[in-house]
């Protein structure tokens, strides 16, 4: 365990780089920080990189557990269904991760509508693309390469006998520019000018008999889900009757 010395080192050496030069929120995601890019925030963040060394490798050995038991569940459901092949579900997962990207730099959606859940459909148009509409915004989202895809979680449910509302949860490394500008000026508001290699976690949900887009997360959150895992069930019980597979924490994991 890390003890309170420790996280309040972390914290103030976090807070004074921040302050070295501040970040700004986006309209729906927190852009990729700039915190650590002057010549002081570098030697905090090596500071931090130090002090953090022992949590860091224990989070590594739970995100190894964690992609070890979410490879296994889904080759067995493969040789049920392919599409929980992890070479399909790669697949879907890269071409998400472009349409949604896409979507947010364009403006609009309606390319990318079939690739999102409904109620994903609905919060980024209201809360993301209203929210830069009326704020005179524009997320510029280039992504050169998707160096790395992880699963860090999946969930087997079985409503129906058809598999719907399981959920597969992917770490998905890319490098990319990431910033927001105003339009009116080109000032860049939020994130960074320089090519970056960024990590989210993207959700994906089984809905109408294809993998969606049914969350997004920026960043910080692959540990919370990593541990879930210790919460599931067998995965060959999954596949008796309606079963939902998941019987662990509730606040930790939207029940979509």
């Amino acid at each position: 365990m890390i003890n309170k010395t420790t996280y309040n080192l972390v914290g103030v050496i976090t807070l004074a780089a921040m302050l070295i030069k501040p970040t700004f929120a986006g309209p729906v995601e927190l852009i990729a920080g700039v915190a650590f890019e002057s010549f002081w925030g570098r030697i905090l963040l090596v500071l931090l990189a130090v002090v953090m060394l022992p949590a860091v490798s224990r989070l590594m050995l739970h995100r190894r557990i964690a992609e070890r038991r979410a490879r296994r569940d889904l080759a067995f459901m493969a040789t049920h269904d392919e599409r929980f092949d992890w070479t399909f579900v790669q697949r879907r997962a890269m071409a998400c991760f472009q349409r949604v990207r896409m979507g947010w730099q364009d403006g609009d959606f309606s390319d990318a509508d079939s690739w999102m859940t409904d109620w994903y459909w609905q919060n980024q148009r209201l809360v993301h693309l209203d929210r830069c509409k009326r704020e005179g915004l524009i997320n510029v989202c280039r992504v050169k390469y998707i160096s790395k895809l992880r699963p860090l979680l999946f969930i087997h449910r079985n409503a129906g006998c058809d598999h719907g509302n399981s959920v597969v949860i992917i770490s998905i490394t890319a490098k990319m520019q990431d910033y927001m500008i105003r339009q009116c000026s080109d000032q860049v508001v939020a994130g960074s000018l320089k090519w970056k290699s960024v990590e989210s976690t993207w959700t994906l949900t089984m809905t109408n008999g294809k993998w969606k887009v049914s969350g997004f997360d920026a960043g910080g959150s692959t540990l919370r889900y990593a541990k879930q895992g210790k919460y599931l069930p067998d995965i060959e019980s999954t596949l008796a009757g309606e079963v939902q597979a998941y019987s662990g924490n509730p606040g930790l994991l939207i029940d979509s």
